[in-house]
């Protein structure tokens, strides 16, 4: 008999949860919430990661900007 059971989702298939994205990227939660809602409706975790780097690079850079004012 064969017990092979295979649900056919992987947990990189699988879309984040808000509290757990924002927690891994040190984001609030209303800006982890527009990082993957402007990723699309079901983005890859690869994706929503590159996303949040880029997003915390901006804002380093902008910080790094007003500093020199």
């Amino acid at each position: 008999m064969n017990q092979h059971i295979d649900i056919g989702i992987q947990l990189d298939d699988q879309p984040y949860e808000v509290i757990s994205f924002a927690r891994k990227h040190g984001l609030t939660i209303p800006v982890a919430d527009a990082v993957l809602f402007a990723k699309g409706p079901s983005p890859s975790r690869a994706a929503c990661d590159t996303a949040a780097l880029a997003f915390l690079c901006a804002v380093a850079r902008y910080a790094g900007k007003q500093g020199k004012r």
